[in-house]
């Protein structure tokens, strides 16, 4: 996101857990199975140096590898069923860090609320996770300009019977609601008024929609991406259409990113550059587009309007 993903203060699962495939307890135990190996010879990355901007883009290009801190997270960042790293971060990082002169990449798998410690307490170079970018972890870390922008959905029994599109609606309606653990809708639905306590919070979008085939709720918020793509299969259940949440009375748009120290300007801006790159060319969608992203989630958002600044 995605995240685990978001809460607006907190941080997807700032993207969440993709549709089908293996759950994200699985995959953090096959990812920390793989990060326990990568990590044996080194627990840490160097320290920061004195030079103005950071000097790690310099020392990772003279190492050979940058160590990406994932949260095993489908579609964002985790080892897929063959052992292998990928996700739209993971596989957006192998393109930018090649073309900057790097030429491997090292998971180090964590929980989504141990990213920005982690990243801050050197156990890895970048967060490559899909982390939404929002004013309170703008104050922690830096953020690279935005790859996707997300906005939100929500998965209802077929024929939508209660007519919900937004949050006012299942306000309004009285909907049972359910999200994910840690997501950023659970804001969005408390600031339309719905009463936290009366949210039920399930592990994931698949959990969400059994949930909803089972009758248990009306409706499940999570990320356009991952409930349309969890709704593919089923005979029971559909995707509304992509919505933007209300914050402070305005539509409010999600972008995900990657997240650098806030000493580390000089490689942030870098990867800046090639990721600019990327967008101008249309490759970027080519390399987000097997995890399930469009042309709607292509972006000319920058980190700086989402910090707030």
């Amino acid at each position: 996101m995605a995240p685990p993903h978001r809460t607006p203060t907190l941080g997807i699962s700032d993207h969440r857990p993709h549709t089908a495939g293996p759950t994200r307890r699985s995959l953090l135990a096959g990812v920390a199975a793989l990060g326990a190996l990568g990590a044996a010879g080194c627990s840490r990355v160097a320290t920061a140096s004195d030079v103005k901007g950071g000097d790690l883009l310099d020392r990772i290009r003279a190492q050979g590898v940058a160590r990406l801190g994932i949260a095993g997270e489908v579609p964002f960042g985790y080892i897929d069923k063959n052992g292998e790293l990928t996700g739209e971060a993971p596989e957006l990082a192998k393109v930018i860090f090649k073309r900057l002169g790097v030429d491997r990449v090292q998971p180090v798998p964590t929980e989504f609320g141990s990213l920005v410690p982690g990243l801050a307490s050197q156990q890895f170079d970048v967060v490559a996770a899909g982390m939404y970018i929002n004013a309170d972890r703008c104050q922690q870390v830096i953020f690279s300009d935005p790859d996707y922008q997300m906005l939100d959905a929500y998965i209802v029994r077929k024929g939508n019977p209660l007519g919900l599109h937004n949050y006012r609606d299942v306000v309004e309606k009285k909907a049972k609601f359910a999200t994910g653990t840690g997501y950023a809708e659970i804001a969005y639905a408390v600031e339309h008024g719905y009463k936290e306590d009366e949210i039920l919070i399930v592990p994931d979008q698949v959990a969400g929609l059994n949930a909803v085939e089972a009758g248990r709720v009306d409706v499940f918020a999570g990320t356009a991406l991952t409930v349309r793509e969890v709704v593919k299969k089923s005979s029971k259940a559909e995707a509304t259409e992509p919505f933007a949440p209300l914050v402070g009375g305005k539509p409010h748009v999600d972008g995900g990113a990657f997240a650098f120290r806030p000493d580390e300007t000089n490689l942030r801006d870098a990867f800046n550059v090639e990721l600019q790159k990327l967008k101008k060319s249309g490759e970027l969608l080519r390399i987000l587009r097997p995890f399930g992203f469009s042309e709607e989630e292509m972006t000319d958002l920058t980190a700086k309007e989402l910090c707030g600044g």
